[in-house]
């Protein structure tokens, strides 16, 4: 049952984890109301295309404005995941969120690595942190990021990573942000290939410092670049259920998991903003399942594939990989 499985996670923004509980729970702890049209009677956030998500989504994280937030947001989804079988999860992290909520670098870090230890202690899950750039933002902004990541050397944050609107800028245009992350020794993983197609990918990992893609799904469109993605055994981080939600794909039968996976790219499974596009780390596992006909032995080396690609230090990835046979 894919439900006992060991599962791992490298694509979930911590915002986008934020549940409607949660939301009502941080609103009425600062003090804020929330404005009707947000979810539904049945918790379900109300949105019918990709600006209204946008809206939907900064409304939601928009009450989050403490310290202890984020540390209750952290522990939160870390704990429900460990609930279900997962063994690590890798966070994208967004200082340029924080900082619109009025927290600075240095709390929204501690806030993350405090929920860390806690879902920690309560369940054994392990959490490392990947913080991310905002694209639409601009390279200047995305370098000074990476300036304050490598500045801060935190041991809980492994990596360094982007996402925002793909159609604004270029990859190579994040070069300098990447340079100063990756020489600090820090993992690089980018958005690409989701609403923008292959060409979105070649252009990261051609000008890119990067070993993972978040979703990358759109090299399906391009034979060579499938076959470049194997050769280098660079991982694709692939949430379907945001592919669907999203309408990247109008279906899961045209979704092409199975397609890229039997060409011999690396793929592993993620929830990318689970409350938003009615999903969970579980539902993905399961749906590979059910949907795709992936078998319980191949599920388990998606989740070793995630495990031998995560950014975390060498010794740990030995004790998770340990777990996971």
């Amino acid at each position: 049952m894919t439900l006992t499985l060991p599962k791992a996670e490298l694509h979930l923004h911590l915002e986008g984890a934020m549940t409607p509980d949660l939301v009502r729970l941080f609103a009425a702890r600062n003090g804020i109301t929330v404005e009707d049209g947000l979810y539904d009677e049945n918790d379900r956030y109300i949105w019918a295309d990709f600006p209204q998500f946008l809206d939907c989504y900064d409304r939601a994280s928009g009450v989050i404005r403490t310290r202890q937030d984020y540390s209750d947001l952290t522990c939160h989804y870390l704990v429900q995941q460990a609930k279900i079988g997962a063994l690590y999860v890798e966070l994208f992290c967004s200082p340029s969120h924080a900082a619109m909520q009025g927290l600075s670098f240095d709390d929204h870090l501690l806030a993350v690595a405090d929920g860390i230890d806690q879902a920690y202690q309560q369940s054994g899950i392990i959490g490392r942190i990947v913080m991310t750039c905002v694209r639409h933002l601009g390279p200047e902004q995305a370098v000074d990021v990476a300036r304050q990541t490598v500045a801060c050397s935190h041991p809980y944050i492994v990596g360094f990573g982007m996402g925002g609107n793909e159609s604004l800028f270029t990859q190579k245009d994040f070069y300098p942000a990447y340079k100063l992350a990756a020489d600090a020794g820090l993992g690089c993983t980018t958005h690409a290939g989701e609403v923008v197609g292959p060409e979105s990918v070649w252009d990261a990992i051609d000008h890119l410092p990067v070993d993972r893609i978040g979703h990358g799904v759109r090299a399906i469109e391009d034979e060579k670049l499938v076959a470049e993605l194997a050769k280098r055994g660079i991982v694709l981080e692939v949430c379907p259920g945001s592919n669907i939600a999203l309408s990247v794909y109008p279906d899961y039968q045209s979704h092409p998991l199975r397609k890229l996976y039997d060409a011999g790219v690396k793929v592993t499974l993620g929830s990318d903003d689970p409350p938003f596009f009615h999903t969970t780390l579980a539902d993905e596992y399961q749906r590979a399942s059910d949907l795709f006909g992936f078998t319980d032995d191949e599920l388990r080396g998606m989740t070793r594939t995630a495990l031998q690609a995560a950014y975390v230090d060498a010794e740990t990835k030995a004790v998770l990989l340990a777990k996971c046979d």
